[in-house]
């Protein structure tokens, strides 16, 4: 609760145009921001280019942050519209399945076991070919450990209809982890 209270300040603080302010809000959330755009567009340069865009966006407009939601899920709400931009302008060009399957999450500890990184691999293969829309709810829900209500609003669709999603995209990436031979349990 104290984060998003110094949050809500460091954005009223950049809609007086502070550029100091801007660049701690850069320093909590940009990677984060980054990694979710990243599992969006599935292209570094691309996902780059759009979390640059959502803090441009944040120095431009945080004068019309309203407050009805943490700035960390309006953070991921401006991120999610600037993705799904970024990806129907790119729509003509190809992507390289191979390539965007084998990215690596940077958040893993090199500590991890053999098994433990050989699992999380085949699961990351398993979400890769879920659909954009249940791929999305599953990274917010998990990666970003998001209420279903918080979903709502990041994707701005209605409650149910994120409740809906999540139950297929469980369901699918379920039967995807069993046809790849992965148990439920963890090592």
């Amino acid at each position: 609760m104290h984060d998003q209270v110094d949050d809500r300040q460091l954005i009223t603080r950049i809609a007086g145009h502070d550029q100091s302010a801007l660049r701690a809000l850069l320093g909590r959330h940009q990677l984060r921001v980054y990694r979710f755009v990243l599992r969006i567009v599935r292209r570094e340069a691309v996902a780059e280019e759009v979390a640059n865009e959502v803090f441009l966006e944040v120095w431009k407009h945080a004068g019309n942050y309203e407050g009805r939601s943490s700035v960390g899920t309006w953070l991921l709400s401006v991120a999610h519209n600037r993705a799904v931009s970024a990806l129907r302008k790119r729509r003509e060009e190809s992507w390289d399945e191979d390539a965007a399957s084998n990215l690596e999450d940077e958040g893993d500890n090199p500590e991890v076991s053999l098994q433990k990184v050989n699992k999380a691999e085949q699961m990351r293969e398993c979400i890769a070919k879920l659909s954009t829309e249940h791929r999305t709810i599953i990274d917010l829900v998990y990666y970003h450990e998001k209420s279903i209500n918080e979903v709502s609003e990041i994707l701005d669709i209605p409650l149910n209809t994120v409740k809906t999603r999540m139950f297929y995209a469980r369901k699918k990436l379920s039967e995807l982890l069993q046809a790849a031979g992965i148990d439920r349990g963890w090592p």
